[in-house]
C-alpha cells in the first residue's frame, strides 16, 4: 500500500487533480468531458502519475469532489424527472416548510420546484409513523403511472412515500413494478437515498 494521497475535482469547465508527495504537491488540469466525466478524470490522473513516476499502487487515498450535480440543479438541466408520492402529498416540494427565507420581503418569489406539478404523480398508499401499513399500495395505480411516464418520455423517477424512512416496502414494491414496465427508467427511492424523517427534506 502506498503513502501518497490524490484528490480529484470535476468542475463544470475543468477537471483538476492534486497529488500529495512527501516533499511537494503536483497538480494537473484538463477540460471536463461533460458527456463522460470519468474520461477527463482518468486522463488527468494518468498525466500526473506519469510526470511523477508514481504508480496507482503507490496511492493510499483518493479524494473526490464535483460540482456537476450542483451545476445541473442550478441550471435546470439533466434528465427529465418525475416524482411519485403518496396520494395527497404531490405539493410537498412546493409547500416546503411554509416559512419565508426573507420574512420582510413582501415581493419575495420562491424558486420553482425542481419538478413541475404535472410530473408530480400520486398513488394511494399510506405507511404510519411507526411503520405500520395504514393503506396497502395500489399496484394498479402504479402501473397507470408507468403508462403516463412512457407517454411523457420520462427518464428518471424519484419515489418518496410518506414515512418510508421507517418502512420502505411500498417504495420498493413500486420500484419493482415500474422497473418491469419501464426497464430504462432510472429510479431513486427516498428510503435508500435519505432515510430521514420529514417529507420535504427527503423528497428534495
Amino acid at each position: 500500500m502506498g503513502a501518497h494521497r490524490l484528490a480529484v475535482d470535476i468542475g463544470g469547465t475543468f477537471t483538476d487533480v492534486v497529488l500529495e508527495l512527501p516533499d511537494r504537491t503536483v497538480s494537473g488540469k484538463v477540460l471536463t468531458t461533460s458527456a463522460a466525466p470519468e474520461k477527463g478524470v482518468l486522463d488527468v490522473i494518468s498525466r500526473v502519475l506519469s510526470s511523477t513516476g508514481v504508480g496507482p499502487e503507490d496511492i493510499s487515498m483518493v479524494l473526490h469532489g464535483t460540482t456537476l450535480a450542483t451545476n445541473a440543479i442550478i441550471e435546470r438541466r439533466g434528465a427529465c424527472t418525475a416524482l411519485l408520492t403518496t396520494e395527497g402529498f404531490r405539493d410537498t416540494l412546493e409547500f416546503a416548510h411554509g416559512h419565508r427565507f426573507d420574512q420582510y420581503d413582501l415581493e419575495l418569489v420562491r424558486p420553482d420546484p425542481l419538478i413541475e406539478r404535472s410530473l408530480r404523480l400520486e398513488v394511494p398508499e399510506r405507511i404510519a409513523a411507526d411503520g405500520g401499513v395504514l393503506k396497502r399500495l395500489d399496484e394498479d395505480a402504479v402501473r397507470q403511472v408507468a403508462a403516463h411516464l412512457k407517454s411523457r418520455n420520462i427518464e428518471s423517477l424519484a419515489i418518496c412515500f410518506l414515512h418510508s424512512y421507517v418502512n420502505g416496502t411500498h417504495e420498493t414494491r413500486a420500484a419493482e413494478i415500474l422497473k418491469r414496465e419501464c426497464p430504462d427508467l432510472f429510479l431513486s427511492l427516498s428510503h435508500e437515498v435519505c432515510p430521514e424523517i420529514r417529507e420535504y427534506e427527503r423528497t428534495s
